[in-house]
């Protein structure tokens, strides 16, 4: 109980920092034949703050939980 309160604070802790992050894609446009034409699309995957807040708060809850035990 106590790990999965300090891992859910460490992971709440990094989402409050970065909110999201972006990555690139290569796809392909058009695919006739020999010829191949592929773009990069940059894609952002996004989180809102207060999702890191509750499992910072949730991670806290449990660590002190287990020590009450």
């Amino acid at each position: 109980m106590r790990t999965a309160g300090i891992v859910f604070i460490v992971i709440g802790a990094i989402m409050l920092i970065w909110t999201g992050f972006t990555y690139t894609k290569k796809e392909k446009i058009i695919d006739a034949g020999p010829i191949e034409v592929s773009a990069d699309k940059e894609k952002t995957v996004s989180w809102p703050p207060y999702a890191g807040g509750i499992l910072l708060i949730g991670g806290i809850a449990l660590v002190a939980l287990d020590k009450k035990r």
